[in-house]
């Protein structure tokens, strides 16, 4: 291999820049004292084909490294090298002359040849490290994409594992686990109707990152919250990573998806990188800045301050840090095109010196304030493995926050717990006690039942308790707090009764989430019944456990269709994507904007302790807008519920979760009409009629 002529190069931007005569290089060191760049010919090269060593007076600024590199062709694979303090207990320096790193701005990333275990341990491991590529822009045609721009009050996003959608064999595409079977599935996303897909982390993450008992038993970490590289799309979903086609595959994942109609929220890891703690691997922070990316002990540097339960925690708000972070968004936007962000751990951001939350932190507030990202959806996971729980108070106008106090109301609500009426009908309303003092709305509530991290839909209604023995950590890990109820039988059942039960609080859980203020997040394979077994943290199961199994779309096509008519139901009624909180007031035809009762009218039992029963009607919002009514029977037993009387109008039933399928959810034209002023609904059961 020849060996290529080198110069100076330029210290901005970082990272790797290619032109027509050449590519320059740069990185940045703190307190570095040296540095070398190895190039290397293929994804299988050991050794390099050339050994740059960059001169200290001539390829240095300030901390930074840079040469230029003439005639250098894309698809060159690079690591560096750098040497200088690592008196880390002092210091928080850990610099290993011998270790490779690879660029933090790194567009296209190999993990083809690494061990975690070598770079978790002094000494030379680039015969399997992680390798940057180098990739030019090739001047990717957009044909006219753009971000969307969706009111958020009209979304319903859909959580999705890019891998785990379409790995199993039954997906049917030609690449399964990758962006580009991702986009063999748009048909299908659109004819479920949600509007924006929330992508589990896709930039680069590591994969041998797990526990020891999880390694032991030949488990990988699939879920991606272990990043290493901010920049790069992660290359194990893509179909040829070793040619560097990250950037482009990602890109054409993005461009078709938009001409859907349908957003893409990345789901990112600010919080925490592959890297853990002090036994853990140096990839790249650890060896280029560790002092500054990291929050260290101030009296034993070598220790790194843990908020994340995942060994370290980004020290956000170090300038060269909040920097970074915030290049890589708008990089993700300008440059990817996407339309939001949801923030892992997002408590973390607001951490200043020492871990102490700050009151105005610089980092969430740059992100609020960019000009860049002025029309990017922002949503916050807001809290941290360190206590700090900040749903309802995470700075800025613009965040939304992942409603963990939702989620948590809703499902002791639907188990039956008695006297949470007054706190469901709350979250019910968009859970004003947390946003409208400080002038925020509806939107900035994030609704969901279930998420990736917990028990699905199925298993939230057929276990008592996890069942995470697969994990090979004897049932330790995961949530102990699950909120759920078996309906009778732990686990899988063949006994009628029970599988039909589990059927109805299903769709319960989802009418009530259909019908909530704010913005409804429904988890992959919810839609279908998926079930892990009652496995809580499947973060490691990169198998049929969490793969998505397509034949379900049959086996539960009853569960599929009730949600799939719910969200068309949804979107057809404005009056449940209110972009101001429900008060009370009068609207159109000098009806209530909503009005709450129990089983008699304007009788909600507030004060009840006992009381399992809620209903309240709606008023539409124009002219058109049919009235809703909505009851609610968590109790063990039916009900007569006195039904308002509609001026000039019919009360007719749109969905009864106690009804068969398909009588469980009707088309307009097909609603029975209801006769009488009262309705019989039975325990465990949500009625929605509408007036006309």
């Amino acid at each position: 291999m020849k060996q290529y002529k080198i110069s100076a190069g330029q210290r901005f931007p970082f990272g790797v820049t290619a032109d027509k005569r050449g590519t320059n290089f740069s990185i940045w060191g703190l307190r570095s004292t040296g540095a070398e760049l190895l190039l290397f010919e293929s994804p299988q090269s050991r050794e390099p084909f050339q050994v740059v060593k960059l001169d200290p007076v001539e390829n240095r600024t300030y901390y930074s490294w840079h040469v230029y590199i003439e005639g250098l062709p894309p698809g060159i694979h690079y690591v560096w090298r750098l040497d200088g303090p690592d008196d880390t207990r002092k210091s928080g320096l850990r610099f290993d002359r011998q270790k490779g790193l690879i660029d933090p701005t790194v567009r296209a990333v190999s993990d083809l040849l690494w061990d975690r275990k070598l770079a978790s341990r002094p000494g030379d491991n680039i015969a399997s490290s992680m390798r940057g590529i180098v990739v030019s822009d090739d001047g990717y045609d957009w044909e006219g994409d753009e971000p969307l721009s969706r009111a958020p009050e009209q979304s319903v996003i859909y959580e999705m594992h890019v891998g785990g959608f379409t790995r199993h064999f039954s997906s049917g595409v030609k690449h399964p686990g990758t962006f580009s079977g991702v986009i063999e599935k748009i048909t299908y996303l659109k004819s479920l109707g949600i509007t924006d897909v929330e992508l589990m982390p896709v930039m680069a993450f590591d994969e041998q990152d797990v526990a020891e008992a999880a390694r032991a038993r030949g488990l990988r970490n699939c879920w991606g919250y272990s990043t290493h590289s901010f920049f790069s799309p992660h290359p194990a979903y893509c179909v040829s990573p070793e040619k560097g086609t990250h950037v482009r595959e990602f890109r054409d994942m993005v461009k078709a998806l938009h001409r859907a109609g349908i957003g893409i929220i990345m789901d990112v890891v600010l919080n925490h990188t592959a890297e853990g703690g002090a036994d853990g691997p140096t990839i790249n922070f650890k060896g280029l800045g560790n002092a500054g990316f990291y929050h260290l002990a101030p009296d034993d540097r070598s220790i790194y301050l843990d908020y994340t339960g995942c060994g370290n925690t980004v020290n956000c708000n170090f300038p060269i840090v909040t920097a970074f972070l915030i290049e890589c968004l708008e990089y993700w936007v300008n440059e990817m095109h996407v339309d939001g962000f949801r923030f892992d751990l997002a408590s973390v951001l607001v951490r200043g010196y020492e871990g102490k939350p700050l009151h105005y932190a610089p980092m969430p507030w740059h992100i609020e304030l960019s000009d860049v990202l002025g029309n990017t959806r922002l949503i916050a996971e807001a809290w941290d493995a360190g206590g700090l729980y900040q749903v309802g108070d995470f700075p800025g106008f613009r965040w939304a926050e992942w409603n963990g106090r939702y989620r948590d109301v809703i499902r002791r609500f639907v188990r039956g717990d008695p006297g949470l009426i007054g706190e469901a009908a709350t979250r019910l309303s968009g859970s004003s006690d947390l946003y409208e003092s400080e002038g925020r709305l509806p939107v900035n509530s994030i609704n969901f039942i279930t998420c990736h991290d917990g028990f699905t839909l199925r298993d939230l209604v057929s276990y008592n308790v996890k069942h995470n023995e697969a994990n090979g950590e004897a049932n330790r890990d995961g949530s102990d707090d699950n909120a759920s109820w078996n309906c009778g039988v732990e686990g899988e059942s063949d006994i009628p009764e029970v599988l039909a039960m589990r059927r109805r609080q299903a769709k319960n859980f989802v009418a009530i989430l259909l019908l909530s203020q704010g913005v409804p997040m429904i988890l992959s394979g919810d839609e279908v019944f998926r079930t892990q077994l009652g496995n809580n943290n499947c973060y490691c199961q990169d198998n049929e456990m969490s793969w998505l199994d397509w034949r379900l779309m049959e086996e539960n096509d009853d569960i599929f269709r009730f949600v799939t008519r719910m969200i068309s139901f949804r979107k057809r009624h404005p009056s449940l994507m209110r972009k101001q909180f429900l008060s009370g007031r009068r609207g159109r035809g000098g009806l209530q904007d909503v009005t709450w009762h129990g089983l008699k009218l304007n009788d909600p039992r507030w004060g009840d302790p006992a009381a399992q029963v809620l209903a309240y009607t709606l008023a539409g919002t124009g002219e058109t807008e049919e009235q809703l009514h909505v009851m609610l029977n968590m109790s063990d037993g039916p009900v007569q519920m006195e039904l308002p009387t509609v001026s000039g109008r019919n009360w007719y039933r749109v969905v009864d979760t106690s009804q068969p399928s398909p009588v469980d959810i009707f088309e307009v034209a097909d609603e029975p009409k209801v006769e009488g002023n009262a309705y019989s609904l039975a325990a465990r059961s949500v009625a929605v009629l509408e007036g006309r």
